[in-house]
């Protein structure tokens, strides 16, 4: 599953090879005994120095020099070992088309190659790794975000692995999480508690000193009792900030907006608390100073908007937990996007690319011409990917590049050589204000005969989940052949999921016709 042999359909041709859906090719005989246990994919570094050693009479020292090249494909190089590949060869009687093909497919996989033993090792580990993530999966993906604690892009995408998998991720909680991120069960089943440790500017000491004060504690209830019990040594006010803004306080009296403004006297209460403590003077007078002092009251403030609450989330945490910024636009997304952050690996350069997303980083920059353009962050619900709108282009997009602005791209994959794929923007429109597109009439091929009635059940309950505008024409098809048009007296809304379910209620090509 390596870019290489992907790009290159290695992949498609090995399974269908091993389960004997395609015959197995071998260009020249000699091929057959070192590629044979593979299927005539070379697979292995041994293979290729292999292949040199038999065919083109190299030493096993040259092949692995050969090996070497090919995979820092220096184009120098590989011109002189294309010339001794070949020269060697032809010596040795081998027709020149076919030795220069074999050259061609060793240098596309040799630089995306692996040895016998790394293939051996790394198949032991998936073997095992799959056995715990198939039966033991809450626990496993726990493991998996605990081991990433502190790369934000790896922790975001194994938690979008987790809501794929319907594991609950739980927000951070100064009530409920520990360091690391640990397998929990409450009312709701199984789920994974969001670590402290993974909350930006929070920790090792930080988080020790609050689950020393909770086990003493209990539950915190308020930010005045939290800092009272809390050893303030180990906590400062930008900790404080992270927790708060990150949501880990949510479950203490008052908003995010009341803590922030409670923040700076809660910590003074804290630091008078561990001065009493360190005098004594808490053994003595400690019950009746708590019963004349009542806590202060939290100021009165506007809480935060959802979307100042997604920021500080997004900051604090590297992603979202009370929503997304996406999720207003999930039915636009379903029929705009053609690919998201996730799927742009092994893209040929050129492709074209419909992404949806949220613009962070955004940087306006200008060329060694004088000439405006600008670089941004594309950020999706599984991650994101490095857009630029070049000089081309920036004029007439400019105004509309927004830091957290949710926006429909259009682009071409831009891949680089061991880097991510890029995404270079042709065009950009705020989701707010894209429009998608409905036919406004719909033909769906329905079989008649077995199985009517259900399907006919089925799509009354799809076409009254999907109401929309366009109107939907049933052609009715029987065994007999005789045809039925039948106009439903309901519009829908034929996006992705019901074209998908139309497929499986009625089969494969059935929604027949769209009329604009």
């Amino acid at each position: 599953y390596r870019p290489g042999p992907i790009q290159g359909g290695m992949l498609d041709d090995f399974i269908e090879r091993k389960h004997g859906r395609k015959a197995v090719m071998y260009d020249l005989p000699e091929l057959k005994e070192l590629l044979g246990e593979t299927f005539g994919i070379i697979l292995y570094q041994e293979q290729v120095m292999q292949i040199s050693n038999r065919l083109a009479g190299y030493s096993l020292g040259d092949a692995d020099m050969l090996r070497r090249a090919m995979g820092k494909k220096k184009p120098e190089e590989m011109a002189r070992q294309r010339e001794r590949f070949v020269k060697g060869a032809l010596e040795r009687g081998h027709p020149q088309k076919k030795i220069e093909k074999i050259f061609d497919y060793m240098e596309q996989f040799a630089g995306y190659g692996f040895n016998k033993s790394h293939s051996a090792a790394y198949a032991f580990l998936a073997f095992v790794t799959a056995y715990l993530k198939s039966h033991f999966p809450v626990d496993f993906m726990a493991a998996l975000l605990t081991s990433e604690t502190g790369n934000v892009a790896k922790v975001v995408k194994y938690i979008n692995e987790c809501r794929d998998m319907s594991i609950r991720v739980l927000p951070p909680d100064v009530n409920a999480s520990e360091f690391t991120f640990t397998p929990v069960r409450d009312e709701q089943g199984d789920a994974i508690r969001f670590g402290l440790g993974a909350v930006k500017n929070v920790g090792q000491n930080a988080v020790e000193a609050i689950i020393r004060a909770r086990t003493t504690v209990g539950s915190f209830k308020s930010i005045h009792q939290f800092c009272e019990a809390v050893d303030m040594s180990a906590i400062n006010r930008r900790v404080m900030e992270s927790l708060i803004r990150g949501g880990a306080m949510d479950n203490l009296e008052g908003t995010r907006a009341q803590l922030l403004l409670a923040l700076d006297g809660a910590m003074e209460s804290g630091t008078r608390a561990a001065k009493d403590r360190a005098s004594g003077q808490e053994d003595l007078f400690g019950a009746f100073v708590e019963e004349d002092q009542p806590e202060p009251s939290l100021p009165k403030a506007t809480d935060w908007t959802p979307k100042e609450k997604l920021v500080g989330e997004k900051e604090m945490l590297g992603f979202y937990v009370s929503g997304h910024p996406l999720d207003d636009y999930a039915d636009k997304i379903s029929e705009l996007a053609n690919h998201d952050s996730s799927t742009l690996e092994g893209l040929e350069k050129g492709t074209e690319l419909a992404l949806c997303g949220v613009i962070t980083g955004l940087n306006r920059r200008r060329n060694k011409d004088g000439k405006p353009w600008a670089s941004f962050m594309l950020e999706d619900r599984v991650g994101a990917v490095d857009a630029m709108a070049f000089t081309t282009v920036y004029e007439s997009l400019a105004q509309m590049l927004e830091e957290d602005k949710p926006v429909f791209v259009r682009g071409l994959a831009l891949p680089e050589e061991g880097n991510p794929t890029k995404v270079s923007v042709k065009e950009l429109v705020p989701l707010d204000l894209v429009r998608v597109p409905m036919p406004s009439l719909i033909s769906i091929r329905v079989p008649v005969g077995r199985n009517g009635i259900d399907r006919a059940q089925e799509l009354h309950t799809l076409f009254a989940r999907k109401p929309g505008t366009t109107a939907v024409r049933l052609r009715l098809d029987s065994p007999r052949d005789f045809q039925v048009l039948l106009d439903v007296p309901i519009k829908v809304r034929p996006d992705k999921e019901f074209k998908a379910e139309v497929e499986r209620i009625c089969g494969k090509e059935t929604l027949e016709s769209l009329a604009n």
